[in-house]
């Protein structure tokens, strides 16, 4: 049963990502925006060697994460890489021991949505995450102080063995947004 368009669009929060290189680092953003408007804007700086793709992969690795912990229930993501989408859809397949960990990873994640689609967009489509992506290597990345920013010392993929088991964490970076979306307050 497929549902029309105008109700497919209710309640779907868009996610945008977008990896970004420079001589001396590497960084992902990503934007999350609700169906009512209200944004988050997260920027990532590598603290390992990545490529483009495994980039673009933990970009929206931590967009699927942050969704899930927010309990977002649909969710349309969009990149402008070609592989990421391509592979996520089931149109490619992983050649790639790196690109298949990416990949089962993500579709991991992905159960957590009632909905969920990831779109091929133009690069000039992708402004906003494209932006985030190049601020997370700039060395003015720590004076910022609206757009929340993430370090990481290894791939995400490296800790995929691990069962994922929803329980009570620690307070953290995110716990005043699930608070505030959740209760308002």
């Amino acid at each position: 049963m497929e549902e029309d368009s105008s109700e497919n669009e209710k309640g779907v929060w868009k996610l945008f990502v977008d990896e970004s290189f420079c001589v001396s680092r590497s960084g992902a953003g990503l934007v999350l925006t609700s169906p009512d408007g209200w944004t988050l804007q997260y920027a990532l700086r590598f603290g390992f060697k990545v490529t483009n793709n495994e980039a673009e992969w933990e970009a929206l690795v931590a967009g699927l994460t942050i969704a899930k912990h927010l309990e977002v229930q649909k969710l349309e993501a969009s990149s402008d890489s070609q592989l990421i989408v391509g592979l996520t859809n089931g149109e490619y397949n992983s050649r790639e021991d790196t690109m298949a960990k990416y990949l089962a990873h993500v579709r991991s994640l992905k159960s957590a949505f009632q909905v969920y689609r990831i779109l091929k967009v133009p690069r000039a489509k992708n402004a906003r995450a494209d932006l985030l992506s190049k601020l997370a290597t700039t060395e003015d990345l720590e004076k910022n102080q609206t757009v929340l920013v993430d370090y990481l010392d290894r791939p995400t993929i490296s800790e995929v063995e691990v069962m994922d088991i929803d329980i009570q964490q620690e307070p953290n970076w995110m716990t005043p947004f699930i608070n505030w979306l959740r209760e308002g307050v």
